[in-house]
């Protein structure tokens, strides 16, 4: 792993980024009803969306209200949902715990993301049973990418694991923790230490890192899937995150930003119905 990278963002988007974060706090969004929970499910909405699933915001959110499956959309994608759900809610609980970021806990974000979707597969060295958060004992790419071989998976997670305990202690500004949420997203995904869920096991541990240091959680936009992997791909091409940074840093200002706007829009205009599906902000 590689520093951080803290003074490779210039002062000036991250003094904007910040300026944006206390204006988000100071709406105390948090005190109006559902608002948490409704952020929640964009979280999951658009985490799961990236992989696939096809649910769209209103029918996760009425998924997660009601228990009501869409019709017409395959079972494996609300499946999803609620797991990436329950996984979200495990890491915000742990956040607020400061449970340690172990191997151990990486694993138990992938049983829950993968607890009734992930599959047992075969491999000369034994079975691995993906619900379990088992990790991978054979070699995976995701298109021509190739990552690292399955015995260095064990000692890359062990490294990656201790290093985040100690930019967690060394991150002491708003600033740092972000970006800390921001690396440790980017190379989790790297090691990619699991045949599934890689993707959303990685941002739920960004979305932990931003909850320990309350801070607004990241969303990774739906509709910015192909720029999300061309930045995954240039970083690690290059062995530099700077794309990546510069790219969670656009997503974070589009969610800021759209949540401020929400919000001040909202005082313009009568309040939403009580009982709909997506509360105040969607």
């Amino acid at each position: 792993m590689e520093n951080i990278g803290i003074h490779s963002i210039s002062n000036e988007p991250m003094n904007d980024i910040l300026a944006l974060v206390t204006q988000y706090k100071e709406l105390g969004l948090h005190t109006i009803i559902d608002y948490d929970k409704f952020n929640r499910y964009a979280v999951t909405y658009h985490s799961t969306a990236l992989e696939g699933a096809t649910l769209t915001e209103e029918e996760t959110a009425v998924l997660l209200d009601e228990g009501i499956t869409p019709k017409g959309k395959p079972l494996e994608h609300s499946l999803m949902v609620k797991d990436h759900y329950d996984a979200l809610l495990f890491v915000l609980h742990a956040a607020e715990n400061r449970t340690p970021v172990t191997a151990g806990f990486i694993r138990q974000i992938s049983a829950r993301v993968m607890k009734t979707t992930g599959s047992i597969i075969n491999t000369p060295l034994g079975t691995v049973d993906a619900s379990k958060g088992e990790l991978r004992k054979s070699n995976v790419r995701a298109g021509r990418h190739y990552f690292i071989t399955y015995d260095k998976v064990p000692d890359a997670l062990a490294l990656f694991v201790r290093q985040i305990a100690g930019d967690l202690q060394k991150a002491a500004t708003p600033d740092k923790q972000l970006l800390l949420a921001f690396s440790a997203h980017f190379d989790l995904v790297s090691i990619h230490p699991f045949y599934d869920g890689n993707g959303r096991v990685s941002r739920l541990l960004m979305n932990y890192i931003q909850a320990l240091f309350s801070l607004p959680l990241s969303i990774v936009f739906q509709d910015d899937k192909a720029a999300y992997i061309t930045a995954l791909n240039e970083s690690g091409k290059a062995e530099n995150k700077q794309p990546f940074y510069d790219f969670m840093l656009q997503e974070y200002t589009r969610f800021l930003t759209g949540e401020i706007q929400k919000y001040h829009s909202l005082q313009q205009t009568p309040p939403v119905k009580k009982g709909s599906s997506f509360g105040l902000f969607f």
